[in-house]
């Protein structure tokens, strides 16, 4: 077993390396430019909504007042005209700072969840397979898998996650490689 403090500097230098690929993927090269699609006439829409002042969060239209209201003849006729939305709404100021901050802990906290998995199953000196298989399948899952969700559920589109789920194998690999580089000996 090798204690979560040892491995302090592995999850904290794969955080930097990862936020430093995520800028890279995400700034110059451009494939995560189809993620979202754009509204037809969207000043006329982004108008429309701005006059009922809805405040920032995640909304679902048509949305029941109840259960009782799905099999309802009105609620089910919504749905069949549509158009069945939902969004998420922000606030007008969209700073990166506050975004990179979030995702920089984010990092953290994959890098810990790594280390205490690989920590708990691998000893000091373990064989650098192992460590980049216990490492890189923990980060893979927190970066990649937890996204599927979001096409199951939420019919994100399937090119998406899967564009970002290529963003979570690089993320993985970059985690696993430093935590191998830095893996404690025996």
């Amino acid at each position: 077993m090798v204690p979560i403090a040892a491995l302090w500097l592995p999850v904290l230098l794969s955080a930097v390396a990862c936020f430093v690929a995520s800028s890279v993927i995400h700034m110059f090269l451009g494939y995560h430019q189809a993620d979202y699609g754009k509204v037809p006439q969207e000043d006329a829409v982004m108008e429309a909504l701005r006059k009922f002042a809805i405040p920032p969060g995640d909304y679902h239209m048509p949305r029941p007042g109840s259960r009782a209201d799905l099999g309802s003849p009105e609620f089910k006729e919504k749905v069949k005209r549509g158009p069945n939305v939902m969004m998420t709404v922000m606030t007008g100021d969209f700073a990166m700072g506050k975004r990179f901050a979030g995702w920089f802990v984010y990092l953290i906290v994959v890098g810990i969840f790594a280390a205490y998995i690989a920590g708990h199953a691998l000893a000091p000196g373990a064989p650098g397979r192992a460590v980049f298989r216990f490492v890189g399948a923990v980060a893979f899952i927190a970066y990649g898998v937890a996204l599927w969700q979001l096409s199951i559920w939420y019919e994100r589109s399937w090119a998406t996650t899967l564009r970002s789920n290529l963003d979570a194998l690089i993320y993985a690999v970059i985690t696993a490689g430093i935590f191998v580089w830095l893996w404690p000996h025996a």
